[in-house]
């Protein structure tokens, strides 16, 4: 049977008058690329036992026929150039691509194949210029202009430009996931998001961004960014009008207003807007921390907390303050940062009312009521609420101190004690007390002095039950029991329990005359 019966039965061309079934396809494509071939450019190449060896239709396509035994004026009636009557029912591929030796069962098949090595894309879109290598393509892109979807799922009526895109979505009803991963083992839906997911175990991002070289594993992804640049946000939130450069955004905030969290957490669980946060959150239990920076070797759970930790180290601040021009390494210290100029404070502790600009300062005075303190000094053994306040803490243990003033070069171990004592040098004093308009440059000393209205001394000994306004006053009378003495006299020698014994009425040295 030849194609030209298969179309005259195939029961859509008679319903719809359209097909998409292979045979109609190749048909089609067949008549769209006929010019491809020229009229002369059959050759024939007989055995010596009468045998047809090939035929060349042009320079990119050759016709195996060498199992035929057909004679010169039969082969001439079968495979003429412009010929497309081949046996569909055979299993016979005698059409051979001359640049990888790939086999074609009819012409059409095999001319198509040629324009990705050649590069060619003949067929153009008369609305915006974009060019496919076949009509086929061609016909499909159109749908985009008219919105046209001839192809809808019988269970929940959706609709969709191609029948590709519906098969696989049956199968989000149906479950079935037939294409899987040689490496790991996960199943896809299409072949399109196997071969997608294979480049995650290598290297490989052959789409790249002509505008800063910045490259992707998909041409999603690619796509995705490319709105970056040109600030496009076509996805829409109907509830609150809010704009989004990609649906899953928007399927994800959308989440926030019917406060759906599908994705659960097997092990603790916790519920997701979407799988990306479920996926990561699973580092949690796994510490897995897959993205590792290659100079210092720490290691993150997400690819962003790399990349801004790498700015770190390139000193790269990208994200400028417009109110006074101060510069963050990432967006969200920015957000942070801008809410002591507008004095937000949306994070609220629901045991004491105290609100907090970071939601990572409200996790750390929460510990401040259940006692939690998760970090601790390896030298020591000192427990800390912030892995902030333990990082401060070892520079105790060491002389460094890479936070300098540069107006005098004095150098302190945190940016607080900097931040501290540069209001030395500017007489700023922006804590008063409500009580006497007293001025302080730190707040922790306008906490001590309030304690002189209120006569409040929450800092006791435990030898002697002596108490105290300030912590740190109370680590220096501890030293009378210890009878530690830290500090000497440059003059005499003598040791001291404190560096402010230096100049005490008790403890001077009378200047002799010569």
């Amino acid at each position: 049977m030849y194609n030209c019966d298969i179309y005259r039965i195939c029961p859509e061309c008679l319903s719809t008058g359209t097909c998409n079934c292979q045979s109609c396809v190749d048909r089609k494509t067949n008549e769209d690329l006929q010019h491809s071939f020229s009229d002369n450019s059959s050759r024939l190449v007989q055995t010596s036992d009468n045998r047809i060896q090939s035929v060349y239709l042009s320079d990119d396509v050759r016709v195996d026929t060498s199992n035929q035994s057909d004679t010169d004026e039969d082969c001439k009636q079968s495979y003429s150039a412009c010929d497309t009557q081949m046996h569909v029912g055979s299993d016979e591929r005698r059409f051979i691509c001359k640049f990888c030796d790939n086999k074609f069962t009819i012409s059409a098949q095999l001319t198509r194949h040629v324009h990705i090595h050649k590069g060619e894309r003949p067929f153009s879109c008369k609305v915006c210029d974009k060019k496919f290598k076949t009509s086929q393509p061609l016909r499909t892109h159109m749908r985009i202009h008219s919105d046209e979807r001839p192809f809808s799922c019988k269970t929940c009526n959706k609709t969709f430009r191609q029948s590709g895109h519906l098969i696989a979505h049956l199968r989000t009803h149906d479950g079935e996931r037939p294409f899987s991963c040689k490496v790991c083992g996960k199943k896809f839906k299409t072949s399109f998001d196997l071969r997608a997911h294979m480049r995650m175990h290598s290297d490989e991002r052959p789409f790249s961004c002509k505008v800063c070289d910045k490259k992707f594993k998909t041409s999603f992804q690619l796509k995705a960014h490319m709105r970056v640049h040109s600030d496009e946000r076509p996805f829409s939130c109907k509830t609150c009008s809010k704009t989004f450069r990609q649906s899953g955004h928007l399927i994800a905030h959308f989440r926030t207003h019917n406060r759906d969290r599908p994705f659960s957490c097997e092990v603790c669980d916790k519920k997701f807007k979407a799988s990306l946060p479920l996926r990561i959150h699973m580092r949690i239990h796994s510490d897995e921390r897959p993205f590792g920076c290659k100079t210092c070797n720490k290691s993150f759970r997400q690819s962003g907390h790399l990349m801004y930790h790498l700015r770190r180290h390139k000193g790269e601040r990208l994200f400028s303050c417009k109110v006074c021009d101060k510069m963050f390494t990432t967006s969200s210290d920015l957000r942070a940062h801008m809410r002591t100029h507008s004095d937000e404070r949306p994070f609220s502790c629901k045991t004491c009312n105290k609100t907090f600009r970071q939601s990572g300062h409200l996790i750390a005075h929460l510990r401040s009521h259940d006692g939690e303190r998760p970090f601790s000094c390896e030298v020591c053994g000192k427990k800390f609420k912030t892995s902030f306040d333990l990082r401060a803490h070892m520079r105790m243990h060491s002389d460094e101190r890479p936070f300098s003033c540069k107006v005098c070069d004095k150098k302190f171990k945190t940016s607080f004690q900097l931040k501290a004592h540069m209001r030395v040098h500017s007489d700023e004093r922006p804590f008063t007390c409500k009580t006497c308009s007293k001025t302080f440059r730190q707040s922790g000393h306008l906490i001590a002095h309030f304690r002189t209205h209120n006569r409040e001394r929450p800092f006791s000994c435990e030898v002697c039950d002596k108490k105290f306004k300030m912590s740190y006053d109370l680590r220096i009378h501890m030293r009378v029991h210890s009878d530690e003495r830290p500090f000497s006299c440059k003059t005499c020698t003598r040791s001291l329990g404190s560096c402010s014994f230096n100049t005490s009425p008790m403890h001077t040295h009378r200047r002799t005359s010569l």
